[in-house]
């Protein structure tokens, strides 16, 4: 029972001894997985700090022992600049220094979360030139939140200043574990300017001069700007962001997004240099607010590209808060995959992410209250985390929320230090993972051989002026995304540049939705691409902009109809009437399954294509008046296939069984080998994830039972050899052995509703 459960840790707590620094050294070692819970010393919620009173030490120890003997691994504390530097080089780092030395008598790592977006009160005072400014020139006066602009010079260095002295005290202490550089990072944050309309960041002196060098360093002359942007400058000093829009180009708007993404990524590698000058060598992270697939350029705010972020650090990570705050606008399964399959493929590189932030409980937004966060949510949210490969899980907080308008929400456990039934299951699954920290570790997501082209170019066609079907990007690569993920088919997202880069080895099938625009770098990555026997599908109007915003003047763009094999014929905007598109060829590979007649269903544009002169296409299905509009091409050693729609954005937010067919029939098209199949593919009544981990001794397999019922679940993995394989179950400690035939190891289980099963299986 709860009660006893709650009097069996209270004691424990108490009882609890320190153990020694030798101890806390012995864990620092170089593969580390923290499971951890934010505090940073009594109840002040972050970024403020507590003041030390006399009987500080006492509470903070006892906090942390019980941390400690819920059977977490680290505490997440945090730095705030407004409080740490009061006066302008004096810093007071007194929190830090004993937080860091209580952490280590009881025996918990420490992870710092660092927080410049509050400012201390002599910045505006010392930096008045440096304060934010919107487009319409209005001056953000800071209120703590949200300083001043790092883009001014004499601002980055007090805030790069302040990194690389908190990373001489941090990294003294043994107890010691990494950094979070930047909480959600965007130019400005936790200011809600409601009195500008669509406010956008930032029009100070610091970025309009660090935008004319951005430039200055694409363009090199005025002359090759003025022609871009269709100005008449004499001087770089005259050159400004563009405030409003034109009927004329909008190059410069497609510059000023590119620049804010590329600044963000530089102030990151900023804040990384500043504190490796006092921190050689420890772990690097920041977290974004969302993944950037939900973001869209025109945020006022600064969007960020997650593929882009993660490039300057050790690891990239995502807040994750499934009950935020309204019950109608609690996360669906698919947005939870999303989420955290779309940051694992931002990190594919870097081999782990990190869940920055993962909600301890209810959600609180001024009125607004989720529903409660119970021990189940937490079961699925971190092992699905776990799952798609996460090397680090830290929830978001101990303590509730005490002031502000999340005040009394998204607490592990009771505002009063009472302990909740979520608590004692979180630590649970802290302490399996803590056991198992070689095999969580050394194990990753098994390659997927499907890339679906995340490409935010595409969201700028249009220019400032742009305002309609906001949603279009990110539902049209979620539309195929939640095919294979419910189908349990591993999936990546990759983004634009691999295609620039010609970095797609892995993959056989590459989707490429909603791609209006594009770069001629990737329609070249594209052609390599296919000529090299890949196999692409690509939706309407690939190539209608180059990243100029200029139009191409054959669609499919850039010289891509070349490998398509057709040009545009006709095209229709049809906003609210179902688009059908009939099959008219099961002779094909990717139609072969398929029924003539069957129906895809596309999104917004109706487009019909005509082949080129001299080129063999099959036409595969037809719009209702006979044009053909979905068209496969051989093309080298490839194959290239056409849509005349969108039906990844016809599959999303409501799928379509017809789409998801065709979806899955690609795969034979393309040659899509599966680790492994199971009785739940494409249930989505009763939804049971599974997910599949290698390693050098074997894998690690997730069953993730999503739904309110108990499942009887099998699975078919491939494996490289027959015979018995050794079938430990992770969070029972349980083994099994089981024999492997024709290089197929069949697996049985029952899985209670909301219930995970992880199984580590040896050859």
């Amino acid at each position: 029972m709860v009660t006893r459960k709650l009097l069996s840790l209270i004691c424990a707590v108490l009882l609890a001894s320190p153990i020694t620094a030798q101890e806390t050294t012995d864990q620092a070692k170089p593969g580390f997985f923290p499971f951890s819970v934010w505090y940073s010393g009594g109840k002040a919620r972050a970024p403020m700090l507590s003041e030390i009173t006399p009987l500080s030490e006492e509470e903070w120890r006892r906090d942390l022992k019980q941390i400690k003997a819920l059977g977490f691994n680290t505490v997440r504390t945090w730095v705030e600049w407004a409080k740490c530097e009061p006066v302008r080089g004096e810093y007071n780092f007194e929190n830090l220094h004993l937080l860091m030395r209580l952490a280590e008598e009881v025996g918990l790592r420490v992870f710092i979360q660092m927080y410049v977006d509050s400012a201390p009160d002599w910045v505006p005072e010392a930096f008045p030139h440096a304060l934010f400014e919107t487009q319409s020139g209005i001056k953000v006066y800071p209120q703590a939140a949200p300083g001043a602009c790092t883009d001014n010079a004499d601002v980055e260095e007090a805030v790069l200043n302040f990194y690389t002295e908190t990373a001489k005290v941090a990294s003294s202490y043994s107890s010691f574990f990494g950094w979070d550089l930047w909480s959600e990072p965007h130019i400005i944050n936790w200011a809600h300017l409601d009195y500008v309309p669509n406010v956008q960041f930032c029009f100070c002196p610091g970025t309009r001069a660090r935008f004319r060098e951005w430039l200055m360093d694409k363009y090199t002359t005025i002359d090759e700007l003025n022609s871009a942007w269709y100005r008449n400058f004499t001087s770089w000093e005259q050159v400004d962001p563009p405030r409003f829009s034109t009927i004329l180009s909008y190059t410069d708007f497609i510059d000023w997004k590119m620049f804010i993404y590329e600044k963000l990524v530089e102030d990151m590698r900023d804040r990384y240099n500043a504190i490796r000058k006092g921190d050689p060598h420890n772990l690097i992270t920041a977290h974004a607010v969302g993944a950037s697939l939900f973001q869209s350029p025109y945020v006022g705010a600064g969007a960020t590209d997650d593929f882009m972020m993660a490039e300057p650090l050790d690891f990239y990570g995502v807040s994750i808060y499934p009950k935020h705050n309204h019950p109608d606008r609690h996360w669906s399964v698919t947005t939870l995959r999303t989420v955290m399959d779309f940051t694992r493929s931002a990190n594919r590189e870097k081999g782990g992410w990190y869940v920055g932030e993962l909600q301890a409980g209810h959600g609180t937004i001024a009125l607004l209250i989720s529903d409660p966060v119970v021990p189940d949510d937490h079961r699925i949210w971190a092992w699905s985390a776990i799952a798609k490969g996460a090397k680090g899980v830290n929830i978001y907080a101990y303590y509730p929320m005490s002031s502000g308008y999340e005040a009394g929400g998204y607490g592990l456990i009771n505002l009063d230090g009472t302990l909740t039934e979520r608590a004692i299951h979180a630590g649970e699954i802290a302490s399996i993972v803590d056991r198992n920290q070689d095999l969580f570790l050394s194990s990753t997501p098994v390659k997927a051989e499907i890339g679906i082209v995340y490409n935010p170019l595409s969201q700028m066609v249009g220019g400032m002026q742009r305002r309609d079907y906001p949603g279009a990007h990110t539902n049209s690569l979620i539309g195929y995304f939640r095919a294979y993920a419910d189908n349990n088919v591993p999936v990546d997202f990759i983004h634009r540049e691999h295609l620039e880069r010609q970095e797609l080895s892995q993959y056989k099938l590459v989707i490429i939705p909603w791609p209006i625009m594009i770069t001629r770098e990737a329609a070249e990555g594209i052609r390599e691409f296919v000529e090299n026997g890949g196999h692409v599908l690509a939706e309407a109007r690939i190539g209608w902009n180059d990243d100029r915003g200029y139009a191409s003047e054959i669609i499919p763009g850039l010289g891509l109809h070349e490998v398509f094999g057709v040009r545009e014929h006709e095209v229709r905007l049809r906003e609210n009437t179902p688009i059908e598109i009939e099959i008219v060829n099961n002779l094909h590979p990717a139609t072969s399954d398929l029924e003539t007649g069957h129906i895809l269903n596309g999104s917004l544009y109706k487009k019909s294509v005509l082949p080129l002169e001299n080129r063999d296409i099959e036409v595969l299905a037809t719009l209702d008046d006979g044009h053909p509009a979905l068209v496969s091409s051989k093309f080298g050693n490839g194959e290239a296939m056409l849509v005349g729609s969108y039906l990844g954005m016809a599959n999303h937010p409501d799928p379509v069984a017809g789409n998801e067919q065709f979806f899955m029939n690609l795969l034979n098209w393309a040659g899509v080998e599966r680790p492994f199949t199971s009785s739940h593919d494409g249930n989505k009544e009763n939804y049971v994830e599974v997910r599949l981990q290698d390693n050098e001794e074997g894998f690690v397999l997730y069953l993730i039972n999503h739904s309110n019922s108990v499942e009887d679940v099998s699975v078919q993995l491939r494996t490289p050899q027959n015979g018995n394989h050794r079938v430990r179950d992770v969070i029972t400690g349980s083994e099994r052995r089981i024999r492997a035939r024709n290089n197929i190891l069949n697996l049985e289980t029952r899985i209670d509703a909301k219930q995970v099963a992880v199984w580590e299986i040896r050859f």
